[in-house]
């Protein structure tokens, strides 16, 4: 493998097909990215010295704001397409880490889940259209700008999820919706015992949170106290009557669960729910790995309290964080010692599959990372995918052994 890696960063659709045609009929495979934002899912593509970004490809191609509907380029950050929907008082859902730099197509790509998903729905679900180079150089189209049922397979959804491995996604159609009107944080430490009460009042109130988490540690990248149960950090949002409501909902259910401390954020709200999203990727050096195992909210705390548990019990430092609402369990193990970690990292993983079968790692820069099982379980379509990537992209140009079962 040459030591010298050419970057490169398409300025047009045209551009972008044109090199991956020529590396398709090269045999030449590509590493394609947005930001790199959630390189930590999976493991690097087997792509040699040639990488591809998106990074050039920003731009706002058209927002028809009275349809609630808008179509952006990929490489556009998070955060840039948020406020342009702002303008208008719409927004996606979209809620990935490191929003100022995590691209459209990035986060599409990895499928990623955002803890508002219970409320407002998953990412797939928001794409109406797209555009997408294929690794033989096809610049395909499918779906459009209108939000409406689809007769048969909607191939849009393909796409996402898939790591990149497909396709390049170039542009997406996406419906928007109307911004809620204002948003306010809650943190609560939890006193002793009181934690189980205090997930079933917040999974059974009428004023249905937009966030909910039950967090342990990551105090450097969120803050907070911990009670002696951890703390919780809920996010409401809607008008003004209805966040008035939701505050004396929330405080009469978590009093009868035990938890009689409340901290109001008003202003800031919106930016401590990022820096919760933010910590989900938030690495110690590369002494650390992250993982997270989804499933139901009724047995989330269950699987975080078992996770924890086989962390100590390997001496590992945790760090926690539960979406009380969806189900994902966040734990980051760590080590203040570098040879200490690479002594235990690979037993710990094989533990914790053992017990968590569907544990995946979502971020960590520790060099032996490809011997972990960063992926989980395989998937019980595991051969319809490997059909489809041979389908799609049968010389195997586009992010080789990026995804599940090394596709």
């Amino acid at each position: 493998m040459s030591e010298t890696i050419e970057r490169l960063a398409p300025a047009s659709a045209e551009e972008l097909a044109a090199l991956l045609a020529s590396c398709d009929r090269d045999r030449r495979a590509v590493s394609v990215d947005g930001a790199g934002t959630l390189r930590g899912i999976g493991l690097p593509a087997q792509a040699g010295d040639l990488h591809v970004s998106t990074a050039k490809l920003k731009a706002m191609l058209a927002h028809e704001h009275a349809d609630l509907t808008a179509s952006v380029q990929c490489g556009m950050s998070l955060r840039a397409f948020s406020d342009a929907l702002a303008a208008y008082d719409q927004f996606v859902p979209l809620d990935a880490p490191l929003r100022k730099k995590a691209t459209v197509g990035g986060t599409l790509a990895a499928g990623w889940g955002g803890p508002r998903r219970h409320l407002f729905g998953r990412t797939r679900d928001y794409v109406i259209g797209s555009r997408i180079a294929l690794a033989d150089g096809t610049l395909a189209n499918a779906g459009g700008m209108v939000v409406k049922n689809v007769t048969g397979y909607d191939m849009s959804k393909l796409y996402v999820g898939s790591c990149g491995t497909l396709g390049v996604l170039v542009s997406v159609n996406l419906k928007t919706l109307p911004a809620p009107k204002a948003s306010r944080g809650f943190h609560h430490p939890l006193p002793l015992d009181s934690r189980p009460r205090a997930f079933a009042q917040l999974q059974s109130m009428t004023a249905t949170p937009a966030a909910a988490f039950w967090i342990e540690g990551f105090a450097k990248e969120f803050g907070g106290h911990d009670g002696d149960d951890g703390r919780l950090f809920v996010l409401m949002q809607g008008s003004d009557a209805f966040l008035d409501r939701a505050t004396r909902d929330l405080r009469s259910g978590l009093g009868k669960a035990g938890v009689p401390e409340t901290h109001v954020v008003d202003a800031g709200a919106n930016e401590a729910f990022e820096r919760l999203c933010d910590a989900y990727v938030a690495t110690v050096d590369e002494r650390s790995i992250t993982y997270r195992s989804a499933g139901d909210p009724s047995d989330v705390e269950g699987r975080a309290l078992a996770m924890r548990a086989l962390a100590r019990r390997f001496e590992l430092r945790a760090d926690s964080i539960c979406d009380v609402m969806n189900g994902d369990a966040i734990l980051r193990v760590s080590d203040p010692d570098a040879r200490g970690f690479t002594a235990k990292i690979e037993i710990f993983d094989d533990a914790l599959h053992d017990d968590v079968p569907d544990a995946q790692v979502i971020a960590g820069d520790f060099a032996g990372r490809s011997n972990l099982n960063v992926w989980g379980a395989p998937p019980a379509a595991i051969d319809k995918m490997r059909a489809l990537k041979l389908r799609f992209d049968p010389n195997g140009t586009l992010n080789p052994g990026r995804f599940v079962g090394g596709i």
